[in-house]
Formats: C-alpha cells, structure tokens, sequence
C-alpha cells in the first residue's frame, strides 16, 4: 500500500537530509555519506512507486495524486500529481542526484557541508517542478532551484564563477517574473469567468481567454521556459554556466535543470494555451532547427572540450523543442525519451571531462591526443558515450531521434529533413573530439591512471542504461504513451484551431 504523503516525502526528504548535513560541518567525510544515504533512499523510494503502482494503473492515469487545502483564500492548494511522464523524469533526478554526490566526493573539498545542502536542496527543487500540479506551488518550486544553482556555480566554480552566475540568475529570473505575471492573470480571468479562483492546472486548463491575451500569456509562460530549455537564442547564460561550474554543477545544469523547462512546455505551456500555442508551432520549429545547426556549427571552432559538450547540449535541446512542437503522440513520446536520454548521455560527458581535467589540469583539446594508449579503459566509456550523443542505433539516443524525426516528418517533412541534416553536424563535432583527444600521438608525456573503482561506480550504470535504452526502449515508452496521448487528445483540436 502507497502512503498517502509519499510525494511529499519524495520532494522533501533530499532537503531534510541537507539540513541534517549542515549540523555535521566540521566533519566532510559524515556530510558525504549522509548526502548519499539521503539521496540513495530517495531514489529507493521512487523505485518502490514504480514497481508497485504502475502494475495496478493503466498508463495514461494520474498513478498518485496529493491535494490538500493550503492559502484557500486566494485558491491555492498544496497539489502533486504523478503520471508516467513525470515518474521518468523524478527517477532520472534521484540517480542524477547520487551520481553528482559521487562525483563530487574527491572534487569538493571545501566547505563540503554546504556543497552537499545545495546540491540536495537543488534536488528538492527539481522535484516539485515535475510534481506540483497547482501552479503557484511550480512557481515556488521553479525558482527554488535558482538560488542553489547560483551558489554552486559562484563559489565552487572556476575563474570566471561569479560572472556566470549572475548571468544564470538574471536569465532566469527576467524569464520567471514574466510569468508571474501571466499566472496571475490567468488566474484572475477565471476568476472573473467563473467566480472562483484557482491556481490548479486542471482548473485553468480550458480557460476562455481573447485571442490577443493568450498569446501574451503564452509568450511569457515560453520565455521563462525557453530561458531553462535553453531554446535559441536565449541560451547565450548556458555555456559560461557549463565551463565554469564544477562537475557536478554541469550535470545537474544538462540532466535536470534544462529538463524542467521542455517539461513546463509541454505540461503547462501548451494545455494551457493551446491556440497560442498553435499560432507559434512554425516559430517552435525555426528556432529548435535553428538552435541544433547554430550549437552544432559552433561546438566545431570549440577547443575546450567541456564548452564543446556544453554546445552540443543546446543542440540536443533544439531537437526536443522540434518533436514538443510537432505535438503529435509519435513526437511527444520521442521528446521525453530524449529528455531521459540526453540527462543520462551529456551527464556521462561531463563527467568524463571533469575526470580528465582533474588529473591533467586542462580541458584543451590542444593539449590531448593518444589517451586511448594511456587510459583505455577511460577511453572506451568516452567512445560509447560519445557514440550516443551522435545517434549510433542500438544506443539510446537513436532511439529518441527516430521518433521526432518520424512523427515530424508526419506533419512537417521538410522540418524533419532539416532535422536529420543538423544530425549530420553532430557527428562532424563529436568525431572530431573523438580523433583529437583519444588517438594519435600523444601531445603531452603525462603519467595518467586509468579509471579508479569510485569512477568505474559512476560510469558503469551511466553505460548500462544506454545500451538497455538503445536495445529495448518498451518500458520506458510504454510509461508515457498512456499521457502522451491524453495531451494530444485534449490539446490537439484547440491548437489546430489556433494554427488555422
């Protein structure tokens, strides 16, 4: 039997073990261990949620639902929801969490009390964003995961941290204070409508608005969104965030963060407006093709490998943004599972380079060349990795790929051509750092360890659900084809009316 509160223990059981670790912060090795037994739990918890609920529920239901009576006076409610979708999603952010607390265990060495609150506070964040179901309860959530970003990247960063994280907030909290405003005024158009105010999705969704208003309320729900995603061309905080966070910073930026803005998308942005959202389906399409040949055509001139996978990020992005905006059940299933897959390939990636450049002190590729003679084991993660981000079938990112390209080619063949020509830009990118780092003559006579066990820990389940997610892509799909499908069917004819 599930809890009635296990959504809530879910979202808050990371921050409550932050807090736990702030009263150990004269002792690094205590706040370690009770960051991962913390975040282990968690992600023990979500499992249980899928192996005993997703047996009883078909697909496309709400498999757990929270709500209970919090600020009745202006119609907000404490409200979570968990369907498919989001249950991918929270399990990629829990093993996401680990992960970064395991990457972190020889990296961070100062003030590692606080690293690891942020890091499980940040965890916290990211969940409520992919479980709250009343929108002023997101919108909390949403700019909760701002504040421990900026920390993480302004003082355990690089040499140029500070600007980076200014830069990250002030993208991120002109695109949120934009929508604020529209939330607002959505709520208070329903309330006029119907008299009584609400923040619910459920609530909202189908809200009579003018054709003008919507699409001003679209346009900032999709700028707040796109800021996150990032969609071009407001991506430009994204690749100073990338190269001057620590690792672990970068793999929550690529796997979690950017995940939360294809989600509010396609969650919130587009039930919520649906004729908006049609009239702005061809401008989707430029900027997400845009955004994979610009990233693309830019990773080539990049000689810092982590701001060359920072770009190709973007790239990958852009291609979500194409299947969300085809908005067909093919498409939205592909976006998600690429969702999945781009957290679990460029979160490899960064890591690898972090790797690296912690035992040679550099990420320029000038400096590299014959690391597979010296680090085979190392270089064969890197290859495999390296082969799913450029769409090698049998692994998970050809799977995701196919199935935007084929559902966009459904309802627009030549965006879907396009999009298979950006591929071939992905491949030029990552053959090239393949060639210069990995073979050849070794530029430098460095003496260089191979994997140790800690790292072997990390990368292997990294490996593993890549080659399962590339072989047999069925339980994955077959956890978001049931909402999927209800978003197609109760969005579709709102947005073909729009687009008409």
């Amino acid at each position: 039997m599930i809890p009635a509160n296990l959504l809530s223990l879910i979202i808050f059981l990371p921050l409550l073990g932050g807090l736990v670790v702030l009263a150990f912060r004269r002792h690094p090795n205590p706040c370690r261990w009770i960051s991962l037994g913390t975040a282990s739990m968690d992600l023990f918890l979500i499992l249980s949620v899928y192996l005993l609920e997703i047996r009883v529920h078909q697909a496309g239901d709400w498999l757990i639902v929270e709500d209970t009576s919090w600020i009745e006076t202006l119609g907000i409610r404490y409200s979570l929801g968990l369907d498919g979708i989001s249950l991918l999603l929270i399990m990629l952010t829990s093993f996401l969490g680990i992960i970064v607390i395991l990457v972190s265990w020889t990296q961070v060495t100062s003030r590692v009390a606080l690293f690891h609150f942020f890091l499980l506070s940040m965890q916290t964040g990211v969940l409520g964003v992919f479980l709250a179901t009343d929108l002023f309860l997101f919108y909390l959530f949403w700019e909760l995961q701002v504040v421990p970003m900026f920390f993480i990247i302004g003082i355990w960063g690089h040499e140029k941290r500070i600007h980076a994280a200014v830069k990250f907030v002030l993208f991120s909290i002109t695109g949120s204070l934009l929508m604020l405003a529209a939330l607002i005024g959505i709520v208070v158009v329903h309330g006029s409508q119907t008299g009584h105010y609400s923040f619910s999705l459920f609530d909202l969704v189908g809200t009579s608005l003018s054709s003008n208003l919507e699409n001003w309320f679209f346009a900032a729900f999709l700028l707040a969104f796109a800021v996150k995603t990032p969609l071009f061309p407001v991506h430009t905080w994204l690749p100073d965030a990338h190269t001057e966070a620590p690792t672990a910073g970068s793999v929550i930026l690529a796997g979690l963060l950017l995940k939360t803005g294809t989600y509010a998308i396609l969650r919130f942005a587009f039930p919520l407006f649906p004729s908006a959202a049609g009239v702005a389906v061809p401008v989707l399409m430029v900027l997400g093709l845009s955004g994979v040949f610009y990233a693309s055509w830019i990773a080539l001139a990049q000689k810092d490998m982590k701001r060359l996978v920072a770009y190709s990020s973007i790239g990958h992005m852009g291609l979500i943004i194409v299947g969300v905006a085809a908005w067909n059940a093919m498409t939205l299933s592909g976006s998600v599972l690429q969702m999945i897959n781009h957290g679990l390939t460029t979160s490899a990636l960064f890591i690898l380079v972090g790797m690296l450049d912690e035992r040679v002190n550099s990420r320029q590729l000038s400096d590299y060349g014959g690391i597979w003679r010296k680090m085979p084991v190392f270089s064969g993660f890197f290859l495999l990795f390296c082969m799913s981000s450029l769409g090698l079938p049998g692994l998970n990112n050809f799977v995701g790929e196919i199935l935007i390209l084929l559902g966009t080619f459904k309802v627009q063949p030549a965006a879907a051509v396009i999009g298979f020509m950006g591929m071939v830009l992905v491949l030029i990118y990552v053959l090239r750092l393949i060639q210069d780092a990995f073979f050849g003559e070794p530029r430098t006579d460095w003496n260089v360890r191979d994997i140790t066990g800690r790292e072997a820990l990390i990368l292997v389940p990294f490996a593993l659900l890549v080659i399962l997610i590339g072989l047999y892509p069925h339980p994955f799909l077959d956890l978001v084809d049931g909402p999927v499908r209800n978003l197609v069917l109760e969005t579709g004819t709102a947005m073909n009316t729009g687009a008409m």
